[in-house]
Order: C-alpha cells, then sequence, then structure tokens
C-alpha cells in the first residue's frame, strides 16, 4: 500500500520493487476506501508506506485508518523529517501572515502539499520563477511568508526573495538585520561549509540526517563518517545525536545535500593544530620516495616524518617502522598546504635522557645489568643497558682468547653484564661479561688439585718438552726428563700433537699461572738392570762425553 501521486517517479519506483499486489493512493479517503472494497486485505501480510513528501496531515489519518480496519499491517513512516518540518514551518508561515508565496515547480508534488497546507488560511501562489511575482496583486497585503520545495535551487529563492524586496524598498525596506540572517542562511547551505546534522535514522550505506532549519534532506555516507576504517557508525551514534558536518555537495533537484563528518572532523583538528612538545601517536603507514622518510597516521592527520627525524640511530632501517605505532611531536605546520612535519627521533631522544639521567644517578661499578647486544666491532661488543650504552671488551667476553666478539655473542643476545668502570664525565661504561666462577684458573684450584691424575692433550711440542691441555685455558708442561725413565732425545720420538695422555700434576703456580706435568710419575719404575741397558745403549762404550762437560758442576751437567 503505498500513499502518494501514482504517476510520481518516486511511486513508480517504489511499484517496481513489489513483489505482490500493490495499491496506491493519494489521500485518507482513497485508502479508507480501498480497505472497504478489497476484505481480503485484512487477512494479507500488508506493507503500508509513504511518498517521502506525502501530506503529513493526510499519512496521520491513514495511519489511524489502518490501525481500525488494517491491523496486521506493517507501517513505515517513509515521509522526510526535512519536508515534514517544511510542511509544519509552513502552517505556522500561514496563520501568521496575509498572503503565502510557494516557490517551486507546479508538478512538483512536494511543492503541491506545501500549497495544500496554506491555502485553508491566507492567499496562496505557487510561483517557479520571480518573474511571475509581477502577476501577483499584492494591493492591501501587509505581509507575506515565502517557503519552498525540496527540489527548488536556492539560487530561484534568493533571487524571488530580493525581487519582492525591490519591490517593497520605499514603503518597507528590508532592514540589514534580516539582510544579514538571509545571506547567513544561504552561505551555510553553501559547499564547505559547517552545518550541525542531527541523526534521524540509518540505511546500509548512510547516516541520515537532518539538518535544522533547511529543506535538504542531509545524508552521510559510511565512507565520509570516519578516517578510521575500522569505525561504525551504526554502534558509535543513536537516533538524536547532534554531529559537527561539512557540505559536500547539495542536489537541489532531488532536495538533498551530500554531508562528510570526516572531513569536519579533519578540519577541526586542522583549526587547532600548531607545532608544540606534545607527544602524539600514530601509526607508520608508508615509506616517502627512496627512502626520504616516512607517514605517520594520526587520527585524521597524516604528517610526515623525513628520515633523519624518524630513526634513532642513522644506520637504522625505516622498513622497520612499517606497520608499528610510534611516539612523535609536530615541529611545523602548514595549514594552507596542509603539510605537517613531525620528528620520532626528538621523543626517542627526550626519553633517552631521562634514562641517562636516572642512571647515571645510580650506576656504581660492580651494579650487575640485563642487557642486549647492539652492535659488534672487532674490538668489543657495544649492550644496551635499557637507553644507555656501555661496551665489552673483547678481552672482557671470554677467559679464552678469541679472534672476534662473534665467537661468544651475537647481536640481539641478551647477556648478563656488570659495571667494569665508569667515567661520568665522558658519560663511558665499561662492562664485564667473563665471571669468576667461569676463569678456567678457578676450575682448576677447585677441580684438580696437585698429585691429581688427569687425561690431557698435547698442544705443541718443544724441544725441552710438550705442552698439553688440562682443561680449556688451562696449559701444563711435561719436561722432557717427567716423559719417560729411559733417555729420550726430543719429545716429538714418543708424542704427538693431538694425542691424548695420562699425566699426573706434580705442581701448580697459580701466580705465574704455570702447571707442572709428569707422565713419567705414573709409569713403572724401571729395575736397576734396565736403566744400565739402557744407558749403555745410549752412550756406547769407545764415546766419552766432551772435556768441557766432564769438568762441568754437577747443576750444569743437568741443565
Amino acid at each position: 500500500m503505498i500513499a502518494g501521486d501514482a504517476n510520481h517517479p518516486e511511486v513508480i519506483g517504489i511499484r517496481s520493487r513489489a513483489r505482490g499486489k500493490y495499491f496506491t493512493f493519494n489521500s485518507s479517503q482513497e485508502f479508507e476506501n480501498l480497505l472497504k472494497n478489497n476484505t481480503f486485505l485484512e487477512k494479507e501480510r500488508v506493507i503500508i508506506v509513504a511518498q517521502t513528501t506525502f501530506s503529513i496531515k493526510e499519512w496521520k489519518k491513514c495511519v489511524e485508518i489502518a490501525k481500525l480496519l488494517c491491523t496486521n499491517a506493517l507501517i513505515f513512516d517513509t515521509i522526510c523529517n526535512a519536508t515534514e518540518e517544511r510542511q509544519t514551518e509552513a502552517l505556522v508561515l500561514s496563520k501568521k501572515n496575509d498572503a503565502m508565496i510557494i516557490i517551486g515547480g507546479r508538478t512538483s508534488s512536494n511543492t503541491a502539499k506545501l500549497k495544500a497546507v496554506c491555502e485553508p488560511h491566507c492567499l496562496t501562489y505557487l510561483i517557479e520563477t520571480a518573474d511571475e511575482l509581477l502577476d501577483i496583486d499584492i494591493g492591501g497585503i501587509n505581509s507575506i511568508g515565502v517557503t519552498a520545495g525540496a527540489s527548488t535551487p536556492d539560487s530561484t529563492i534568493k533571487e524571488v526573495i530580493n525581487t519582492m524586496s525591490e519591490f517593497n524598498e520605499k514603503s518597507n525596506p528590508m532592514n540589514d538585520e534580516f539582510q544579514q540572517m538571509l545571506d547567513e542562511s544561504f552561505d551555510k547551505m553553501s559547499t564547505g561549509k559547517y552545518v550541525a546534522g542531527t541523526v534521524v535514522g540509518f540505511t546500509n550505506t548512510e547516516i541520515q540526517v537532518e539538518i535544522p532549519g533547511k529543506k535538504h534532506a542531509g545524508y552521510v555516507p559510511f565512507d565520509e563518517y570516519s578516517d578510521d576504517p575500522s569505525a561504525d557508525p551504526k554502534a558509535e551514534l543513536n537516533v538524536g545525536d547532534e554531529i559537527k558536518l561539512i557540505i559536500m555537495s547539495t542536489n537541489d533537484a532531488e532536495g538533498t545535500m551530500k554531508l562528510s563528518k570526516r572531513l569536519a572532523d579533519r578540519n577541526a583538528i586542522w583549526e587547532d593544530l600548531e607545532a608544540d612538545d606534545t607527544v602524539r601517536e600514530g601509526k607508520v603507514t608508508g615509506i616517502v620516495g627512496e627512502n626520504k622518510g616516512v607517514f605517520v597516521q594520526s587520527g585524521a592527520i597524516r604528517v610526515f616524518v623525513p628520515a633523519s627525524l624518524a630513526k634513532a640511530r642513522k644506520n637504522d632501517s625505516l622498513e622497520e617502522l612499517i606497520g608499528k605505532t610510534v611516539e612523535f611531536k609536530i615541529i611545523e605546520v602548514e595549514k594552507n598546504r596542509r603539510r605537517v612535519v613531525g620528528s620520532i627521533r626528538d621523543v626517542i631522544a627526550a626519553k633517552r635522557r631521562e634514562v641517562e639521567e636516572a642512571f647515571w644517578a645510580n650506576a656504581a661499578e660492580g651494579n650487575t645489568y640485563t642487557g642486549t647486544v647492539r652492535s659488534l666491532t672487532s674490538y668489543g661488543a657495544f649492550v644496551d643497558l635499557g637507553g644507555v650504552d656501555g661496551m665489552i671488551h673483547i678481552s672482557e667476553l671470554s677467559w679464552t682468547r678469541i679472534k672476534h666478539p662473534s665467537e661468544v655473542v651475537n647481536v640481539g643476545d641478551t647477556v648478563e653484564v656488570y659495571i667494569k668502570a665508569l667515567d661520568a664525565e665522558n658519560k663511558k661504561i665499561s662492562l664485564g661479561y667473563k665471571k669468576i666462577e667461569d676463569n678456567p684458573w678457578e676450575i682448576l684450584k677447585r677441580d684438580y688439585p696437585v698429585d691429581s691424575e688427569i687425561d690431557c692433550k698435547i698442544v705443541s711440542l718443544t724441544s725441552f718438552g710438550a705442552f698439553a691441555q688440562i682443561i680449556p685455558g688451562v696449559d701444563g708442561l711435561i719436561h722432557i726428563s717427567q716423559i719417560a725413565y729411559k733417555h729420550i732425545g726430543s719429545p716429538a720420538e714418543v708424542l704427538k700433537v693431538g694425542e691424548t695422555v695420562k699425566a699426573k700434576i706434580m705442581e701448580i703456580d697459580f701466580d705465574k699461572k704455570r702447571v707442572s706435568l709428569s707422565i713419567k710419575a705414573l709409569l713403572p719404575e724401571p729395575q736397576i738392570e734396565e736403566v744400565a741397558a739402557s744407558a749403555e745403549e745410549s752412550t756406547p762404550a769407545e764415546e766419552t762425553a766432551p772435556a768441557e762437560v766432564q769438568d762441568a758442576p754437577e747443576e750444569a751437567v743437568e741443565e
């Protein structure tokens, strides 16, 4: 059941979507007759809608009739709120004035309804252009009210008002205050102007709003609601809420106005935006050019951060910032160009200063910290202690000799360190990494006392003996005299590098870091005859020691 003019394009459009039977009616009387003549409707599922410009007075009568004769009907109030408001205001004007001028097309349903509302109360004229004012006799008329249909262009309305003012300028000139109000009224309807809208409903794609005092039906497309794509207007707004909007376009022919909350929010931010020390938050959305900087989206504002101000350190990568939420400060605003320049580094530097001040206030030699290896050099590793860097010298990384810090730690490793030395004036921190308990000489003292029998590995040979590794970092000397009971000319005669042998710890000098080992001490002692035979084999009877050795003191011979 459609309330409206059967030949109106809107009604034709509604009918085209009907899946079952449909009826149209243009008055409450027609509606009542339809229900009485088609009694089967009492048992059918009936939906009643109205042309958006249908008479409010007639519609209310239709609703009352439906409640009596068609109790199973679903009634939808589809009359445009702006239309309802115009009809109500036109009724008030018609009661206050001697005549009413209705501006709009003679075929327009909207203007026809306005004329019908006003006619019972005063002289009412429907005109399409300002030229038609010449055909109206205003003799004896003291006051005239003016209204217009939804599809009437603003330019036509203003032309009529100005023409009427010119006719009456001598006898009743338009005062400055009214002229100003009129100009402001039209100005507020211009593209790019702010308006306050009241939410009156929702569709699947837009917010329906009413602009107080305006004849256009306003709507806000969902994609013009917010810069945040996750924002849900249906969840965030309620009918009756007032929102600040900007006019995007006005369709006088359809009587509609496209509005944007997104632009209004963005402009409001721009109006208050200044370069200051406020720390703001935003998400890095992309890289500008060839690593010239990054864009940070902060609410409705996109901020450009140059590369030199985007990174905490020169070698940091801009790629690592993409998608991250960062803190920044605005350092430059060009409102005319809609350009904002920010700095991430300033916020990082300010925080680092705070951390440094707190660190140096409590730093002392011996303090332990958990840090992260930030970088490596040939001479050591730099560790971030939480905003303050310290260095572990390569000699402090291991108790054994290493060629490069990467043999012990890598960038990104978490390490336990302690302050070995502080230079507060130059803000330098020397860190210790080696632990006392890991000192191989301490391990030797604890686990390998004198007289211990051990397996050791031959690591080098000399003319006077062999060096063997007891544990990593500690080598001991096996003197040539402690290799075997029999006389040998060189350690290489019986030992090889890499060979593992059993030996006994004979002596440890912790001050000089020396250990004496003996293989012979673990060998069975040979019989006297075996020793003599060995001596004869090594020294033929015909050979005698040189005179200088024979005459040398005993200690010289031993050496």
